[in-house]
């Protein structure tokens, strides 16, 4: 008979280590990135760029499938480097539909070159604007019914984002990137992973 699972009050889950975590990284590939990735800070252009760029395509499939084939996505998107990404061309877009390794939608991928010229061209900006709508002080969800799907403030990184040309950005998008690039910590109250976003 299996050992019954321990859940904490939050709803957070103890796994083989002792540890609770939330409970939806609690195996295999999400473990890690729940553990190592998500929620920690990216300041970076390239790196909230490849966030933004992910979340795009995750839209609609599991996050799974994206972190699954996220070695393919960088080296297709050329380890995200917007201003390379910016100079991909008809040809490149169909490489991109030709491989594989990566969700091959053309209307995301299309947009992801749009957002790579944005980005190019806003520089350093398109990092200082995301971290604009940070929420550090935020207390962790008491629950994961506390987490939400949006925010007032994914509302406004999202209306912020498409008024300098970002493509293929929703408010649920938005707030899927300020939870991954660690502008808000939505880890539960009892996961063991520390506060990151301070």
């Amino acid at each position: 008979m299996p050992e019954a699972v321990e859940v904490s009050p939050s709803g957070a889950v103890r796994g083989e280590d002792g540890l609770l975590r939330c409970p939806w990284g609690t195996a295999g590939d999400y473990l890690r990135y729940h553990d190592e990735e998500w929620g920690v800070p990216i300041r970076t252009v390239t790196g909230l760029y490849e966030r933004l760029t992910l979340e795009a395509f995750q839209s609609g499939l599991s996050w799974l499938t994206i972190l699954r084939k996220r070695p393919a996505f960088r080296a297709a998107f050329a380890g995200f480097d917007p201003v390379v990404v910016a100079g991909f061309g008809p040809d490149d877009v169909d490489r991109l539909l030709g491989d594989p390794g990566i969700v091959r939608n053309r209307l995301k991928i299309e947009a992801a070159l749009a957002n790579a010229a944005v980005v190019a061209d806003w520089g350093e900006g398109f990092a200082e604007t995301i971290w604009s709508f940070a929420a550090p002080d935020r207390p962790r969800p008491a629950s994961f019914a506390e987490v939400p799907a949006t925010t007032p403030a994914s509302v406004a990184l999202a209306k912020e984002l498409k008024r300098h040309g970002i493509r293929f950005v929703g408010a649920t998008t938005a707030y899927a990137l300020m939870q991954a690039a660690g502008l808000v910590d939505d880890h539960l109250v009892d996961c063991h992973v520390p506060h990151r976003t301070r």
